[in-house]
């Protein structure tokens, strides 16, 4: 789960073209707490969650989500 949170993070971070600095600054955090976050170096509490999903302007739940694989085509599609 730490996994999907960080690179959930960074994959929204990025979305928005912010660096680490620019989230560290929205989220009211230090830099190098981004920087380990997205390196699976640090364990987050729930309030970090919260903050960081209302830094970024997504609900919490979806920093914590598998992102969905496309489904593999059908065998009729594949035969195409």
């Amino acid at each position: 789960m730490r996994a999907t949170f960080a690179e959930n993070v960074k994959r929204r971070r990025q979305r928005l073209g912010w660096s680490q600095e620019k989230l560290a600054f929205e989220a009211d955090l230090h830099r190098v707490y981004m920087n380990r976050l997205e390196a699976l170096g640090r364990n987050v509490t729930l309030d970090m969650v919260e903050r960081l999903a209302h830094a970024l302007g997504v609900d919490p739940v979806e920093l914590l989500l598998q992102p969905r694989q496309p489904a593999p085509p059908s065998p009729d599609q594949a035969k195409s």
